[in-house]
Parts: C-alpha cells; sequence; structure tokens
C-alpha cells in the first residue's frame, strides 16, 4: 500500500465535522440516498441533515453551548446518528457510552464527563432512571424511542426544531467527541478526538484498505459506542456517500445471519468471538447470509488463524484482520484484500508509522518480541482528568498500545499478547495468544483463555480456560489430547500444564478476554 496524500493539513483550519460528513452528501447529490437502515425505518442523507440540525436546535434551546458534553446511552438506531452529528453541528461534545455496562459504571461516566444532557434509548432507562436524580451535572433527559417515564420524549420535542441550523464555526484541530475506553483493568477512561479524526480514519483505513465506495452497504456487528463501530458503520459510509445497516439488538449468530440476509450489506464487520461462534452454529451458511459479501473485517481482538481459514473456506470471503484501538479511533494495523496472512495482523495501513521496542523504548531486531508503539494523526488529544495515564499512553507523536508484537522477515506483525498478559517459561517468552490460537484450532474447542499460574515452586506455567464446542464432554482424556495437541502445534514448553473447563470467559461488553480476572 502506498502512502496517502490526506493528511490533516488537507483540511481547512475552520472545519466542523458534520458539514463534512452530513451537509457535502447533500450539496454531492445524495440527498434522497438512505444514508441509515435500521429494522423500524430509515433516513436519507437530506433527512439526516434536516433532523442533524433539528436536534443541534434542540439542545441549544435547553442552553447547552459549545463544549458542554452530552452523553449518549443509545442503542444502535437511526437516531443515533443524528444525535452524534446534531451535536457536532452544535459545537457540543457527544459522548457515546456503552449501552452494555453497569449501572455503576454508567454513573461513573456520566459523573466523571460532567455530561449537562443524558439521551437514552428508552429501554436503558429503567436502570439507571433512579440514579439521575443524584448526578448534579445532567440538566436534561431525553428518551429515545419509547416511554419517557417523565423525562423530554425525543420525537415529540424534536417535532417543533426548526430544520436548519448554522454549523458552529469550530477548528480542525478543536475536541469534538469523546469515546470512553473499554475498561478491561479498570474503571473507562475518557478519551478526546478531534474533528479531523473522522475523515483522517476514514482516507487511511475507509478508503485505501476497505475500498469502500457509495455503491457499497456496510454491516457492522459491532456497535456505534465502540471506536471500531463508530468507524464501520457511521463514518466510513458517510465519507463514501454509502449505507450503513443498524442492528440495536445485541449481536448473536442467529441475530446477525438474520440482518445479512434481510439487507444483502456488502461488507460485514464483526469480531473473533463472534465468527468463531458463527461457524459453530450449521446454520450459518452463504445461503443464509449476504448475497453482495465482499468483503469481511475483524478486529477487537486478534483472529485466530484458524478461524479466519474456517470462514474463508466456508464463505469464500476473506477477513481482514486488524488491530486498533479508542486512542488511534480505529484500524492502523491490517491485512489487505488479496494479502492476507491469517495469523497476524498485517502491515501499517498508510498514514501510520509503526516501531517495536523494548523496555527502555528501543527498537527490537526483527523476530524479537517488542512493544508496539504507533504514530498517526487519528491519535487522541488524551484522557480526560487522567494526566498520569496520557504521559504514559501519550509520548509526543507515538501512542503507545500495550500490545506486544514481534515482525516476521515480510514485515508482517504477529500478535502476542497484552504486555499484562505476556509471562516466561524456562526464560523464554509465551504468547497467550499463540496457545489459545493452537488450542482453538483443535475441534473439540470454541473459545480459549492462557493465562500464567505459579506451580508452587515459584516457577510461572501456562493455564488454559477451555470452552468447549456444544456437543462435546470434558474429561481427563480430553484434557490429554489438548495438551499434546498444543506441543505438537506451538512447541514443547508452551503446553498449559493445566486446562480448566468452564461454560464462558470473562469479557468486556465490546467482547475482549478479561485475562485478568482469570489470574
Amino acid at each position: 500500500m502506498n502512502k496517502p496524500s490526506f493528511d490533516s493539513q488537507s483540511l481547512p483550519r475552520d472545519y466542523n465535522a458534520a458539514v463534512d460528513f452530513v451537509d457535502r452528501n447533500v450539496d454531492e447529490g445524495r440527498q434522497d440516498k438512505a444514508a441509515f437502515i435500521d429494522p423500524e425505518r430509515q433516513i436519507t442523507y437530506g433527512e439526516l441533515k434536516s433532523l442533524s440540525s433539528q436536534f443541534a436546535n434542540l439542545i441549544t434551546s435547553m442552553g447547552l453551548k459549545r463544549e458542554m458534553r452530552i452523553a449518549q446511552i443509545m442503542t444502535d438506531t437511526v437516531d443515533f446518528p443524528v444525535v452524534f452529528f446534531g451535536a457536532i453541528r452544535a459545537g457540543v461534545i457527544p459522548v457515546p457510552i456503552n449501552t452494555l455496562l453497569v449501572p455503576d459504571q454508567h454513573e461513573y461516566i456520566l459523573r466523571d464527563a460532567r455530561a449537562e444532557a443524558l439521551i437514552i434509548s428508552a429501554p436503558l432507562l429503567g436502570a439507571l432512571k433512579d440514579r439521575l436524580g443524584d448526578i448534579d451535572t445532567i440538566k436534561h433527559v431525553i428518551v429515545v424511542g419509547g416511554d419517557a417515564q417523565g423525562h423530554t420524549e425525543f420525537a415529540s420535542a424534536m417535532a417543533g426544531q426548526s430544520q436548519d441550523f448554522a454549523p458552529a464555526p469550530t477548528c480542525v484541530d478543536e475536541t469534538a467527541f469523546w469515546l470512553y475506553s473499554s475498561g478491561s483493568t479498570g474503571m473507562p477512561k475518557g478519551v478526546r478526538h478531534v474533528h479531523s479524526s473522522l475523515r483522517l480514519t476514514a482516507e487511511t483505513y475507509g478508503n485505501q484498505v476497505l475500498g469502500i465506495s457509495q455503491d457499497d452497504v456496510v454491516f457492522s456487528a459491532a456497535k456505534l459506542f465502540f471506536a471500531y463501530g463508530l468507524g464501520n458503520a457511521m463514518t466510513f459510509p458517510m465519507a463514501a456517500g454509502a449505507t450503513a445497516v443498524l442492528m440495536p439488538d445485541r449481536p448473536t449468530p442467529q441475530s446477525v445471519m438474520s440482518m445479512l440476509k434481510t439487507y444483502n450489506p456488502t461488507i460485514f464487520f464483526g469480531v473473533p468471538t463472534l465468527y468463531a461462534a458463527m461457524l459453530a452454529d450449521p446454520e450459518c451458511t452463504p445461503q443464509n447470509g449476504s448475497a453482495n459479501l465482499r468483503r469481511c473485517v475483524s478486529a477487537g481482538e486478534a483472529l485466530p488463524n484458524d478461524v479466519g481459514n474456517q470462514w474463508q473456506e466456508r464463505f469464500d470471503t476473506e477477513i481482514l484482520d486488524g488491530v486498533g484501538s479508542t486512542e488511534m479511533l480505529h484500524i492502523f494495523l491490517s491485512n489487505c484484500p488479496g494479502e492476507v496472512r491469517y495469523g497476524t495482523s498485517g502491515v501499517p495501513v498508510p498514514g501510520y508509522d509503526m516501531k517495536l521496542v523494548d523496555d527502555d523504548m528501543m527498537p527490537v531486531e526483527t523476530g524479537e518480541i517488542g512493544e508496539l508503539i504507533v504514530s498517526g494523526q487519528s491519535s487522541a488529544d488524551g484522557y480526560w482528568n487522567q494526566r498520569e495515564k496520557s504521559r504514559a499512553t501519550f509520548a509526543g507523536e507515538w501512542t503507545l498500545t500495550g500490545d506486544k508484537y514481534y515482525q516476521d522477515d515480510d514485515e508482517f506483525y504477529h500478535y502476542c499478547g497484552r504486555t499484562d498478559d505476556m509471562f516466561k517459561v524456562s526464560g523464554i517468552w509465551v504468547s497467550p495468544f499463540e496457545v489459545e490460537s493452537a488450542l482453538i484450532s483443535h475441534d473439540s474447542v470454541l473459545e480459549a483463555a492462557v493465562v500464567p499460574y505459579d506451580d508452587g515452586q515459584g516457577l510461572l506455567k501456562p493455564k488454559a480456560f477451555v470452552v468447549l464446542q456444544q456437543e462435546v464432554a470434558s474429561d481427563a482424556k480430553l484434557e490429554e489430547t489438548l495438551k499434546e495437541h498444543v506441543k505438537s502445534a506451538v512447541g514443547k514448553w508452551k503446553y498449559p500444564r493445566l486446562i480448566e473447563f468452564c461454560d464462558d470467559l470473562p469479557k468486556t461488553a465490546t467482547g475482549k478476554i478479561q485475562r485478568f480476572k482469570l489470574r
């Protein structure tokens, strides 16, 4: 892939992302084209401009001013982009929040962000209703898609608002929106992103890797509150003038296949655990899916080699496995169409530079394991009220990912694990992901997680937590079979000395395995 000609200098200093992503599509003649479709309704680009203007008028009439924050606890429906870009149009900062968090986490984020207003989907209101009165910054609660229970009802409040709103004269480097990190090892951190970052990720990954065009229909199982989903199902299709299909419900193999069958998207975005679950379901076949599927994408965690190969064999479509982060907004390291190497994370996306460094921040040799650091213009503006963590993560133009990798002779990057997950056995680094991939390649295994344990003599050894395929029963014989399988696949010293069979693995709401809980 060639380096892109586009960078933040290509944008004017006076720049509002809503003008670029919404109004431009109308100006270029796509006012009647479907922008977003959910199971209940759809809106065109022209309607999105009118509705986002109405929302901008609504929140400004409530007294919200530039740089104030509004929180979005919303399911994926056509109302999500209306609220998100309506706020940006007004210079107000939208803060999408993970809908699957527990009430304590929601309350923490609402307080931490000092949100002046909360826009919440009606089915999600019940768990938080009794807490909202105690959060003194929240002046307004707007309920979308159902009983407002005494709060402002979204549709009726929007109805009286003007469909015209002059976009706020924001700066290209001004904070446009926040996302909260997944918080796999603690409470989530507020990550601040500027107006230009949406266009930068659309031009780097969306344009040059995906090759997305206005003829595409995209569907992302990863939700809009997630940095991965925000690009997949909102900014990438909008940048190209394409159409996005949204699913408000939690994705399951059955619900995802139903969406694929109904809307026939050309591009599908999933996560490794979902791809594995779909492969385990005999009803997930090409005949029951999209007739137009040309590209699949995976991120969130590294895709096991076996899952990628099985998917391509069944659906005759590559999975482009990539790596991104909330801090960088989207994927910066990826496999590319026609050049996929399963078991690797691919090569740098045009516009991003990578280094693998040791504990002293010195580069490591080819084939040696180091921490991945990345440089790119979509890097966040820092964490909100977390100066120490900001200084530890954002080192000048470089962002520390916390991921361990090595690079092979062909310059492809191989994921080894999170820095906190890596450990040594007999003085040699063990990659949990490598052992997990070996386990998953056995026909009896659905999911696996590997962590170190103390063998009683002060030495670390691998322990595996394994979820079996539905029809498989656990026993001592299977345990020994899996140990031998790992020995033959990745090396005798790496095999798990202990295997614990379980019904499921602890995960974040975005599907990442929480190995610290297993440790």
